[in-house]
């Protein structure tokens, strides 16, 4: 929603915004666009002469924005059909999708375009460094897109990328997520059915091809289907992999790449981005040099300030298989250094009992975790939330320090006195997570008081 706000205000549209909470980095980029922001909702938010009303998903009936629309009968659409019907109609939609990875591979494949004179229009549920923004609807004939599964309102419960008019389709992969729109993952397959249904013939499908749910859904295309991935029956074979601490190399169609990301979901999430630019004519050797240039992505493995030696990221992962990449990934980029894993269970999938088993494997892979509550958890009945406690147990079962902390002063005062200096922490949450970067890096800078009796 941010990004769509920002690219209709660079075309002249007065544009003002609503959310329960603002927070950055997309508070102050949107505040930087001239777009006034209300924290909160309330009838009088909306303009007196607004034309149009763009309805979040994440709104309900009942909000007072949404009655005071209702009631007032104003003109209203979802964001994908505000997309559809404004941008994408008669364009070369390239339409990003699967559970994890969309934000970081949308972002490629529009530097890639870019970089090579397309002059694509991009929309992405993140800000990519190379690109500066999250969204740029101008006149285009390329339109790249992060395709989103989750539902498009409270009016229309399809997924979204259903509304985006796809010509090649991306799926980087296919998990659970979404618990509190799917009931398994059945249903999410059903949608990315529909999904390749409608990519036209002369369109293109990449899947990963050492993902069975992503082959499985992919035999309804009509489209040219290729496979990406490691597995040596894969079309698009990734081989030659080879990873460093700023960065990872490998070869695909003959090429040999080398990216600023590490870990294997980054080395797919190129693949799946230099071949798209492949099937759009852009020569191998400029996407080479795009992705050898691509810096990535705001809030994914996202250095934010280094103290006293220890290394502070920031990180959206919030799903366990993410968490378990991020960490993963993360080895490589550390090799040798303890790594710490903060994570805070905010996602409407995590918030549930549904991954507790799951997340204890995934936070393993650090060497000590700390959790945070369960956020917004009254709205849970406890034999459907996530059990911290739990977690932690199964965690400190295997000897790693874990601890559950009930907010962002009680971690801080827990992790404190156990960092060293070359130790990296990494904070895993989707949303703002009260700040807790830039006060934990305040507080490392003022050193441990240990107090003492003596003989």
């Amino acid at each position: 929603m941010g990004a769509v706000a920002a690219a209709m205000r660079a075309q002249g549209f007065a544009v003002t915004g609503s959310d329960a909470a603002v927070y950055p980095p997309m508070s102050t980029f949107l505040e930087s666009k001239g777009i006034k922001l209300s924290e909160g909702y309330q009838p009088e938010n909306i303009p007196a002469d607004a034309d149009l009303i763009v309805v979040g998903n994440a709104i309900s009936r009942g909000n007072p924005e949404v009655e005071a629309v209702l009631n007032r009968k104003l003109y209203y659409l979802s964001l994908p059909e505000t997309l559809k019907q404004f941008f994408l109609r008669g364009r070369h939609n390239l339409v990003v999708t699967g559970t994890h990875g969309k934000t970081t591979t949308t972002s490629m494949l529009a530097w890639i375009l870019q970089s090579a004179g397309l002059n694509p229009a991009y929309m992405i549920g993140g800000i990519a460094n190379n690109l500066g923004q999250g969204a740029s609807l101008h006149d285009a004939r390329h339109v790249v897109i992060e395709g989103d599964e989750y539902d498009t309102a409270f009016f229309d419960k399809r997924s979204k990328f259903l509304h985006y008019l796809p010509e090649l389709v991306i799926v980087n992969n296919l998990e659970f997520d979404h618990a509190d729109i799917f009931d398994d993952l059945d249903a999410i397959k059903l949608s990315f059915t529909r999904l390749l249904n409608i990519v036209p013939e002369n369109g293109m499908v990449l899947i990963n091809g050492d993902d069975a749910n992503c082959i499985d859904v992919a035999k309804v295309t009509r489209a040219q289907l290729v496979e990406v991935g490691f597995s040596e029956n894969a079309a698009r074979h990734i081989r030659d992999v080879r990873y460093h601490p700023t960065g990872s190399e490998f070869t695909l169609l003959d090429m040999r790449f080398s990216i600023q990301l590490v870990g294997e979901y980054n080395v797919r999430n190129a693949a799946m981005a230099i071949s798209a630019a492949h099937f759009y004519g852009v020569p191998l050797a400029e996407i080479a040099k795009a992705m050898a240039a691509f810096e990535g992505v705001k809030r994914r493995q996202e250095v934010r300030g280094e103290v006293r030696g220890i290394t502070i990221i920031d990180d959206f992962g919030h799903h366990p298989t993410a968490i378990r990449e991020t960490l993963r990934g993360l080895r490589h980029q550390y090799p040798g250094r303890r790594l710490w894993a903060i994570f805070e269970p905010r996602s409407n999938t995590t918030r549930r009992a549904v991954f507790q088993h799951e997340l204890p494997a995934a936070l393993a892979f650090a060497d000590g975790v700390i959790l945070a509550q369960v956020a917004r958890q009254e709205q849970l009945a406890a034999d459907d939330r996530l059990d911290p406690a739990q977690v932690i147990a199964d965690i400190a079962a295997t000897g790693k320090p874990a601890f559950y902390e009930p907010d962002v002063n009680a971690i801080i005062a827990r992790l404190k006195p156990l960092v060293e200096e070359r130790d990296v922490i990494v904070i895993l949450s989707n949303g703002g997570f009260g700040n807790i970067h830039e006060r934990l890096l305040a507080e490392l800078r003022t050193p441990v008081t240990v107090s003492g009796v003596g003989p």
